[in-house]
């Protein structure tokens, strides 16, 4: 963790965080309005959650990630670009989803790049799972999107076929996956898999 970025979680992080608690959020006191939000889950160096967030001020944005050097990162992002319509929670996101987000009251949750945990061994912990799957589709309003994004096939057609199986999604592309979303910036991740050959694989879903 560099300097920069412990000033920035002891400077910063009391004004942007979003504390967990096993209550329910007040979304309208935190971010000081009423309008649309979204959930960014593992949002890495904070890239992408940045871009977004500067060009969509009309929509509030609440990230999740619990590196702490990455948070570091996006409070400097945030400073810097002086934004106003971002939050972050440090904890896990199944809690912070299950517990302090109300039901249906999500226009898009994304999941880009999370960790394949690529041995068989491991596939356990994979976020994605049926009971996830229900969990997010419960916390999207109607319509509401849930975009993810992976490098790793296997993992691509094991996401594809857990919420194929949850009957409150409905996939954009059934059978198959979506096209790079345009508001999805290539991030230093992204970039460093086109250099080793990886492909990437979009997927998006929407609540029935």
């Amino acid at each position: 963790m560099t300097a920069g970025q412990q000033r920035a979680l002891a400077e910063l992080l009391p004004r942007f965080e979003l504390p967990y608690s096993p209550l329910r959020a007040d979304l309208d006191l935190l971010f000081g309005r009423r309008a649309p939000r979204e959930v960014e889950i593992g949002f890495g160096a904070g890239e992408a959650l940045l871009a977004r967030a500067a060009a969509r001020p009309a929509v509030d944005h609440l990230g999740i990630e619990v590196h702490r050097p990455g948070i570091g990162r996006l409070l400097l992002g945030l400073e810097q670009l002086d934004l106003g319509n971002v939050r972050v929670s440090g904890h896990d996101a199944v809690e912070v989803l299950r517990d302090q987000l109300e039901q249906g009251s999500l226009a898009r949750v994304l999941l880009l790049f999370p960790d394949p945990w690529p041995k068989a061994r491991h596939h356990k912990r994979r976020i994605v799972t049926p009971a996830f799957a229900t969990l997010v589709a419960s916390r999207l309003a109607s319509g509401g999107r849930f975009q993810l994004a992976t490098d790793w096939a296997p993992y691509a057609e094991q996401m594809r076929a857990v919420l194929d199986a949850e009957p409150a999604l409905a996939s954009a592309t059934p059978g198959g996956f979506a096209p790079r979303p345009a508001d999805r910036p290539l991030t230093r991740f992204e970039q460093r898999g086109e250099r080793l050959g990886h492909a990437v694989y979009d997927l998006e879903y929407s609540r029935r």
